[in-house]
């Protein structure tokens, strides 16, 4: 399943996945990974909450990060949430060009039982429709 956080810059968009990782804490019996592109708000999560700042891996691009999100889902058998903030920023592309990213996601959650939240700084307007369909 894959979820989506929207907004415009400065709405609290990271705040709310950050609620969101601590609050499913509570009910999950597998690991949970919140990638970001930056340190902020690590120190706000949970510590049960896998938190990986790509910075630190040199990830540029779509393809990369596509990449790096399989290779961080398969490191582990009993992933079960998946927060992504930053997508944007971290693929380097306007959302309306990421439908391949999103065709990927929605693959690997499938075949993995993953819940897949992605937090995107755009309004509803911006958004594409293979992008609203999970709203």
């Amino acid at each position: 399943m894959i979820k989506v956080i929207y907004g415009a810059k400065g709405t609290g968009k990271t705040k709310m996945m950050i609620d969101a990782a601590n609050s499913a804490v509570a009910n999950a019996k597998g690991h949970l990974i919140f990638i970001s592109d930056s340190k902020r708000g690590m120190y706000d999560l949970e510590r049960e909450v896998r938190f990986i700042d790509v910075s630190d891996y040199d990830i540029a691009g779509e393809s990369a990060l596509c990449g790096f999100i399989k290779g961080v889902i398969a490191g582990n058998n009993d992933n079960e949430y998946v927060f992504i903030d930053g997508v944007v920023r971290i693929a380097g592309k306007p959302v309306q060009e990421l439908a391949s990213f999103f065709y990927m996601l929605d693959k690997v959650a499938k075949d993995d039982s993953l819940v897949i939240t992605v937090c995107i700084s755009a309004t509803k307007e911006e958004l594409p429709d293979f992008v609203t369909k999970y709203l």
